[in-house]
């Protein structure tokens, strides 16, 4: 695939690129504009967008806004638009400089409405193409290596083969593409999330946002990015002691994604989302799931064609890069390190042909329990739901509802049929317990339209 006019994936770090760091990549200090990447006027359109839309600010809040330390930064910034007679101080709240009141002036609000004609944006300052690219490759060393003992850690809690174990494990190693299928109920989004939380690696930073050529991006998520706390000061020096030095609080610290979508994905939720209003772009799953998993769950009920979904992921499986597209048609090339896997209970044969699904590195059936995993999955159901185990019980609903209806076996019945006797026996005021006539009441009703 040709993607004229992008621009080139950095081999070595440009000017203000994250630098090169011992042990996991951590965002640097920050201590001047320089360091940011960006320059002073992108920095004071930003902040003017900021103070047009807040009113009256101090110019510690307005760091905390943007995203930058104040000292080395915006103190800079804002004595150009003090200069520039963009905005006035009209008050003081607590010490120094960083305590003083900014408002916007008569011609700080005309310079406003001219930037905000480009964009609308007026959130946490982007860091650069460069610098989200570089960072993206320094993180995509640290993912842990799947081995017995880290699946066992991963799946302990699940019955599965051994078997099973080392295909799941193989395939998150492969850190490419996973296509698992099978019946429904039988644990396929489970052992995706159990596995990835584990392999995938403790944490991640990603920034807020990244600036092309102007053009914001943004790539934190609140709802598919859970945020973990960090020191707000580098650690260094002896034992680990914060330096008193700011990491960039442009980068946030999350845990590794995990990015599940269903049967709502399209195909233009795979490109750069453009708000023609707000005049800047939403970054798509696989861009916010970078460094960690996404999930296609139900494959092949989108609207999209099956084939078209995997036409769009051969490039980025083979080269490691995706392709995406500016509205002004502008292409560009961002990293592409995210483990997708597809998950469906659609035989693939009436999905995709053998050519498409060669390309899809892992290929793992999750079939259903066989009687004993049947068995040792309602044990651990029980202890669960804390519900008496009785064999008996047990063996009165296998024969009843398994063997004479001909009925197979699904891993999540255990769960479910328990949790139909436990409401039923609330509603009848009795213990929950595997008695025939709880466990044909809990049947009847959970059976229904299943086969």
């Amino acid at each position: 695939m040709s993607a004229p006019n992008r621009p080139p994936m950095p081999q070595t770090p440009p000017p203000g690129a994250p630098p090169r760091q011992q042990g996991p990549w951590m965002p640097p200090s920050v201590r001047s504009i320089e360091d940011t990447g960006l320059n002073l006027i992108s920095i004071s359109d930003l902040v003017i967008k900021v103070l047009y839309f807040s009113g009256l600010l101090t110019g510690q809040r307005v760091a905390e806004l943007v995203k930058l330390p104040f000292v080395g930064v915006i103190d800079g910034v804002m004595e150009f638009l003090k200069r520039s007679k963009y905005v006035e101080v009209v008050g003081q709240s607590g010490f120094g400089e960083a305590g003083s009141q900014y408002k916007i002036s008569g011609l700080g609000t005309d310079k406003a409405k001219e930037v905000l004609e480009r964009s609308r944006y007026a959130g946490e300052c982007p860091v650069t193409y460069d610098q989200y690219v570089a960072a993206m490759k320094a993180q995509s060393r640290s993912r842990m290596t799947a081995t017995p003992d880290v699946m066992k850690k991963a799946l302990g809690h699940l019955v599965i083969s051994e078997r099973m174990y080392e295909k799941v494990g193989a395939a998150f190693n492969s850190g490419k593409s996973m296509f698992l299928w099978g019946p429904p109920g039988n644990g396929k989004t489970t052992i995706s999330e159990a596995v990835g939380r584990i392999v995938l690696g403790a944490d991640l930073w990603i920034p807020y946002a990244f600036d092309v050529d102007g053009q914001v991006i943004r790539v934190f998520d609140n709802v598919n990015h859970e945020v973990l706390e960090t020191p707000e000061l580098e650690t260094g020096g002896q034992q680990g002691r914060p330096t008193g030095v700011k990491r960039d609080p442009r980068w946030i610290r999350i845990r590794r994604p995990m990015i599940i979508v269903g049967g709502e994905l399209t195909m233009a939720g795979l490109d750069l989302i453009y708000d023609p209003i707000n005049k800047y772009y939403e970054a798509p799953f696989q861009v916010k799931s970078n460094g960690g998993l996404f999930l296609i769950d139900d494959f092949g009920r989108q609207q999209a064609r099956p084939r078209d979904l995997l036409n769009r992921w051969i490039v980025p499986l083979e080269k490691g890069v995706d392709y995406l597209t500016l509205a002004t048609g502008r292409k560009i090339e961002m990293p592409f390190n995210v483990l997708i896997v597809f998950s469906t209970n659609i035989d693939p044969s009436d999905l995709v042909d053998e050519a498409f699904l060669r390309r899809i590195r892992h290929k793992i059936e999750v079939g259903d329990p066989s009687p004993k995993e049947f068995i040792e999955i309602f044990k651990r159901a029980c202890e669960a739901k804390r519900v008496p185990y009785d064999e008996s019980g047990l063996k009165y609903l296998i024969q009843e509802w398994y063997v004479k209806k001909e009925r197979k076996y699904r891993a999540v019945h255990p769960r479910d049929i328990l949790d139909q006797l436990i409401d039923i026996a609330r509603y009848m005021n009795r213990p929950p317990q595997m008695t025939p006539d709880l466990i044909d009441r809990a049947c009847d009703s959970y059976f229904v339209m299943l086969s």
